[in-house]
């Protein structure tokens, strides 16, 4: 049997973490579930919104120090694959102890990222023109003015983290990437592919159909390849790979 392992998850944009909630009924045993709440959301909604990226890896890093420790992976979709790749440079550079594998989920590489894309969006029509677009969000949302105005709060904040990244470079990761990617995203797979760069103990990239909510869309497929691409890791067995779901 294959010895636990701690998955934590970070969210989207606009999201909590109860997205990965569902995924506790289909992941086996040996992987520990562990959905990273963001300040301002959730079970933490009266506490106020973190909006620089660096301030809230950091403090991300210290909250979750004990779960760091052991033996873990991070998980991120968007804005929480990111946030998971910020939160293993972190790591990297303070000597702590770092993630097994690193998954990171409809995002481009971090330095493929367009810094124009969070920009002039601090207006509700801006914020709803782009949560349509995306795709995602529940008609009943967008019926409830309740509903609404905490997801554009949310998203707001969350932008606002996103357009504080400032890319610095800097050396490969010692830990397998694993990217996943939704073939009609309008993210080009170049920017995608990228992640590549990051990886310096191996990279393997699935495609799934789907856009930028492709692991709602494709969510067994996506659960798979997770377990697949994680058990590899454990047992040493990571190489360049492209797959398909």
């Amino acid at each position: 049997m294959q010895a636990p392992v701690s998955l934590l998850c970070l969210p989207c944009a606009g999201a909590s973490a109860t997205m990965y909630l569902r995924w506790r009924r289909v992941l086996p045993r040996w992987i520990e579930l562990v959905p990273i709440e963001l300040p301002g959301r959730g079970s933490r909604i009266g506490e106020r919104f973190a909006e620089d990226f660096d301030e809230l890896v950091a403090f991300l890093c210290e909250e979750r120090s004990h779960a760091l420790r052991g033996r873990y992976a991070l998980f991120g979709h968007s804005m929480g694959a990111l946030l998971a790749w910020g939160m293993a440079t972190r790591l990297h550079a303070l000597g702590q102890p770092l993630p097994r594998a690193l998954f990171v989920s409809g995002s481009p590489a971090p330095s493929k990222r367009d810094p124009d894309r969070f920009a002039n969006k601090d207006d509700d029509a801006a914020l709803i023109a782009d949560l349509r677009k995306q795709g995602g969000t529940p008609e009943e949302v967008f019926a409830s003015a309740e509903l609404m105005r905490i997801t554009l709060d949310v998203l707001g904040a969350d932008y606002r983290v996103c357009e504080s990244f400032r890319h610095r470079g800097g050396s490969a990761m010692p830990f397998p990437v694993h990217a996943f990617g939704g073939r009609q995203d309008d993210i080009a797979p170049e920017r995608i592919e990228a992640w590549a760069a990051e990886a310096d103990a191996g990279f393997t990239l699935d495609w799934f159909d789907g856009g930028h909510f492709f692991i709602r869309q494709q969510e067994s497929r996506v659960l798979l390849a997770l377990q697949r691409r994680l058990a590899q890791t454990l047992a040493g067995g990571v190489h360049a790979a492209v797959a398909f779901a």
